[in-house]
């Protein structure tokens, strides 16, 4: 199974029988958008810079409300949570994604704008991958995301969703302030994150910084 890091807040997910594009982006955000195709596409919530279903060929199946999906032998759990800290009255819902694919449970948090709750935890249940937002102003911000980490423990943690040069109309706090929460400083990235057994999931967490590829 390997995770590629489009940009922003858009990963493509690839197993041994199933792909899975996440969050799509309309590239006037400043990113270019590769060519995308896959079998599923997910969408955390209805905004441009996570919702353009167009910039993705041949899938066969499009979720973007919460609930439960199957496609192959990859499941899908949507569980539904906002986008702000007040119940989504300032920003609305957003779509919280666990994928299970090649028998590891990779978690999407999308545009989260609050802690979880020990039901939306209970739900996620063990989690392997966890896919976060660390830029705040319109999601959780570095010492929300800590948080967020420290309350399900995942194996590997990739961040998303930050400042960059190339991105345009919307001011985020960089990657580099999240790590610094963390006490982590960044050793470079990798261009894709790859793993084929749970026997190579780390003990303690570990935080895995991702080239983008637009």
């Amino acid at each position: 199974m390997e995770i590629t890091f489009i940009g922003h807040s858009c990963f493509k997910i690839k197993g041994k029988d199933t792909s899975v594009v996440i969050d799509p982006y309309d590239p006037k955000i400043g990113y270019k958008l590769p060519k995308l195709d896959c079998d599923a596409v997910l969408i955390s919530h209805d905004h441009f810079d996570h919702n353009n279903v167009t910039g993705v060929t041949s899938y066969r199946l499009l979720v973007n409300t919460a609930g439960e999906y199957e496609i192959s032998d990859t499941t899908i759990l949507g569980v539904q949570t906002f986008h702000d800290s007040k119940d989504g009255s300032e920003r609305g819902k957003n779509i919280i994604y666990s994928i299970y694919i090649d028998g590891f449970n990779i978690v999407h948090l999308g545009d989260l704008g609050h802690e979880l709750s020990d039901s939306v935890i209970e739900k996620l249940g063990v989690v392997d991958i966890l896919l976060i937002p660390v830029g705040g102003t319109y999601t959780i911000d570095a010492e929300v995301a800590s948080k967020v980490i420290s309350s399900v423990e995942p194996s590997v943690v990739i961040p998303m969703h930050y400042q960059t040069p190339d991105l345009k109309g919307i001011e985020l706090g960089s990657l580099d302030k999240f790590l610094d929460e963390m006490g982590m400083k960044s050793n470079g990235k990798v261009d894709k994150f790859k793993i084929n057994s749970r026997n190579e999931l780390p003990d303690d967490t570990e935080i895995v910084v991702l080239n983008p590829s637009h």
